[in-house]
């Protein structure tokens, strides 16, 4: 998989939440965000397979469950491509996606398109078909990241809308020098350091931005690490660089010990996942994408 795509998948699960409170101001009215969400990475992948022979993931997709809190429907699929080319089969492709994964599931589905190409023009936000009297209409949410407004996305305390910030300046980083690029990378994660936001989501956020605005400069990298310390000591802001990446080291030990736990039970064990789950003080779902994986 291409870097940036490894980026995209890891970033939309780690701010899922605040994804749908960007694109859905009733959201938490919606959904029922409290009960988590189950990806379905594994399942889409079995519906709309890669060519074996392309290493490359040439766009981003993800497939998610989520909870409802009211109507007929218990719950509902989230489907989002992460465009990053001009592609005039990409309404096709949406349109393939959609009725496959409605032919699997039954189940409503609301489709995204995050198009973060560098071209003015591709805004795809339909599939249409006719012949002889029969004719459809699939339409889906466009999202043109180069057609967002940055002085709203600054205004905004969604952790989300610093994600699209970040990827509006990868795609305009061309225009500017490096050590233009430079100072407009760090002006973005001082903002984003003042954000009160929750530690393991800022420390994410300057993930995603540190590796998706590539200075490509050694210099100007060290740089940027010294200058972001120097900012939450000046700013008093009440936790350090080392402080966070040790608490993403430690969540991330404590979930790979609870993986391994996981797996020895459901291989040596006649325990059923509800009992499993106990146990493993997880939820029901964690141990079924275990086992899904096995």
């Amino acid at each position: 998989m291409k870097h940036n795509d490894i980026l995209w998948k890891s970033i939309l699960e780690e701010v899922f939440d605040d994804f749908l409170k960007f694109f859905f101001p009733n959201a938490e009215a919606l959904f029922d965000l409290e009960q988590g969400f189950e990806y379905l990475d594994q399942e889409l992948e079995q519906l709309f397979p890669t060519d074996t022979d392309d290493l490359t993931c040439k766009y981003v997709d993800k497939l998610v469950k989520v909870y409802c809190r009211s109507g007929a429907e218990a719950w509902l699929l989230v489907h989002i491509e992460v465009q990053g080319y001009r592609d005039e089969a990409f309404t096709d492709r949406m349109f393939t996606y959609y009725y496959r994964i409605w032919d699997k599931y039954r189940k409503p589905v609301t489709a995204f398109a995050i198009l973060t190409d560098d071209c003015r023009h591709f805004l795809p936000g339909q599939f249409e078909q006719a012949c002889l009297g029969t004719s459809l209409c699939f339409r889906f949410n466009s999202f043109k990241v180069l057609d967002q407004s940055e002085a709203e996305l600054e205004a905004s305390d969604n952790p989300f809308a610093q994600v699209v910030l970040a990827v509006k300046l990868a795609i305009n980083r061309k225009r500017f020098s490096s050590s233009e690029l430079y100072r407009l990378k760090i002006d973005l994660a001082k903002r984003l350091l003042k954000r009160n936001f929750s530690k393991r989501k800022v420390v994410k956020l300057m993930e995603f931005l540190k590796f998706y605005v590539p200075l490509e400069d050694e210099t100007l990298d060290r740089e940027y690490f010294n200058e972001v310390k120097r900012a939450i000591n000046s700013e008093h802001i009440p936790m350090t660089w080392e402080e966070t990446i040790l608490y993403i080291e430690r969540e991330e030990a404590k979930e790979e010990r609870n993986v391994i736990f996981i797996r020895n039970l459901l291989r040596e064990t006649q325990f059923n996942e509800e009992e499993i789950a106990r146990l493993a003080d997880v939820s029901i779902d964690f141990v079924r994408k275990i086992k899904q994986q096995l």
